[in-house]
């Protein structure tokens, strides 16, 4: 078979093409399989240069969001056909709010946060309103602190 190729690749190189039977038909010459080894040494020494991927296709493959909704999808649809899409459905949507509230990377360094007893010396955050702030209101006593 490799024969048969050099011979093809041999009078391809040589001149005007000839039908693919006669090519075959031919015998190879010594020099010809001489070129074919070492145009085969070359190739395989040269680097093997692998395209990227396209943009689309990386960002979903490291989109690890993406990937745990697909996951989820495929766990539907085998939960539908078992006759318990429903609870893994509700099930499964409570456990999404309880990871979605529990994102501590959001908050920065030194941010406070909107409820003071999670504030060093639970100190109330600009335009909270607080109980003594409240009864003055009630009372219509003006604002002390202002």
């Amino acid at each position: 078979m490799e024969q048969r190729l050099a011979a093809f690749r041999a009078a391809r190189r040589a001149g005007p093409a000839k039908p693919l039977g006669e090519a075959a038909a031919a015998p190879a010459t010594e020099q010809a399989q001489a070129e074919e080894t070492k145009l085969r040494r070359e190739s395989a020494e040269a680097p093997t240069i692998a395209s990227p991927p396209p943009w689309w296709a990386h960002y979903f493959l490291i989109n690890v969001t993406f990937l745990k909704f697909l996951l989820w999808l495929v766990l539907l649809g085998l939960f539908v056909e078992l006759e318990f899409g429903l609870p893994y459905f509700v099930l499964s949507m409570f456990y999404w709010i309880y990871v979605g509230t529990r994102s501590p990377s959001e908050r920065k360094n030194g941010e406070r946060s909107a409820y003071s007893v999670f504030n060093p010396g639970c100190e109330a955050i600009q335009g909270t309103l607080t109980a003594e702030q409240f009864e003055r209101e009630l009372q219509y006593r003006p604002l002390a602190d202002r």
